[in-house]
């Protein structure tokens, strides 16, 4: 049985075009906005999960924030995490990936789409200064995502460690933390079949800075997995997915 990943390339041939096309765009700023940008990469997103018999249901858009920037902390399951997020997402978001897997064929396109930013973990100081990038232009109205286990275990629906470091851009920046649940996320691209795949988005209540200005990024960290892991754990348990958002 083929890959789910690799029917969809295959089904997507005659769209091939348009990882030029997204190269074009994402160099000239001065012709395409922030919404375009946004828009043709969820096309892309959308064209993958036809043939890939894929659909993502939101839940919790109503717990975004109206106005300026935010950063969204979900737990990690996958290649399709960011995907989901974007296709439910109807504002433009960015989102922080390693640079070792973010310069990949098409995975390069989507993330300039999207001004991107690529972290090396292996270099502090670079990491440093992806985080301070990330406080200024969330100040300024930009809404990233940002994986605070730092890579997937093949865990299912189940969280490792969320690590303090990915809270430092919103304690610098002072702007709300949504805390994202990603259910089923996984299946997408582990999973060798065709059948078709439901996954889910669940946006959960934001912390306001007034929130969480006396907590510790350390304890910032085990209050936003701790909301996360609750919600997986009432999935697993057998609740039906329209009845876990907040």
């Amino acid at each position: 049985m083929f890959s789910r990943f690799l029917h969809v390339i295959l089904r997507n041939l005659h769209h091939i075009y348009m990882i030029p096309q997204m190269e074009y765009v994402s160099r000239h700023p001065e012709k395409y906005s922030e919404e375009q940008m946004y828009a043709l990469n969820r096309l892309c997103i959308k064209r993958m999960n036809k043939p890939g018999h894929i659909t993502t249901q939101g839940y919790g858009m109503h717990n975004l924030p109206d106005d300026g920037g935010y950063i969204m902390c979900p737990n990690h399951q996958g290649k399709y995490d960011a995907l989901g997020i974007m296709l439910t997402h109807d504002k433009p978001c960015s989102v922080v990936m390693d640079i070792a897997k973010s310069n990949t064929p098409l995975v390069k396109q989507f993330i300039n789409l999207v001004h991107g930013k690529r972290m090396d973990r292996e270099d502090a100081k670079q990491s440093i200064k992806i985080i301070r990038e990330m406080a200024n232009e969330t100040k300024e109205g930009r809404k990233f995502i940002i994986f605070p286990e730092g890579g997937y275990c093949h865990n299912g629906n189940s969280t490792t460690e969320f690590k303090p470091g990915a809270f430092k851009s919103a304690v610098w920046s002072k702007v709300p933390i949504v805390p994202v649940v990603l259910i089923d996320s996984y299946r997408v691209f582990e999973e060798r079949t065709l059948k078709p795949i439901k996954t889910f988005v669940y946006y959960l209540k934001p912390l306001y800075y007034t929130d969480y200005k006396d907590m510790t990024t350390i304890q910032i960290a085990q209050t936003v997995q701790r909301r996360i892991q609750e919600v997986l754990n009432k999935y697993l348990a057998g609740a039906a997915p329209d009845t876990l958002s907040e």
